[in-house]
């Protein structure tokens, strides 16, 4: 079994003048974590309520994105620690996760 990890961002955030999603999949490629993907919402709303939407350009700013990877059990505990040098407000949600081979 393995553990499925959403990170749960805004497309603006940065750190570093880099978009914390790219930090993000840097981190978790230096960790050995095997494969990483990056998610872009079309529509969506965060802790303010705001409405965002791509099909709106004063309202796009700010798409929520999310990074998703799965990884081992025995991983995650400091991948997710070490993430948390990048991400200011979001959220991290993590669920079991049956892996094919």
């Amino acid at each position: 079994m393995g553990v499925l990890v959403r990170v749960f961002l805004r497309e603006d955030e940065e750190i570093e003048g880099s978009p914390v999603y790219e930090k993000v999949v840097e981190l978790l490629r230096e960790k050995g974590v095997p494969t990483a993907v990056v998610l872009r919402a079309i529509l969506g709303y965060g802790t303010t309520g705001e409405y965002h939407y791509e099909g709106i350009e004063a309202l796009s700013y700010g798409l929520p994105v999310v990074v998703e990877f799965v990884t081992e059990e025995s991983m995650v505990e400091e991948i997710v620690e070490d993430i948390g040098r990048y991400v200011r407000k979001g959220l991290i949600s993590m669920e079991e996760a049956r892996v094919w081979d």
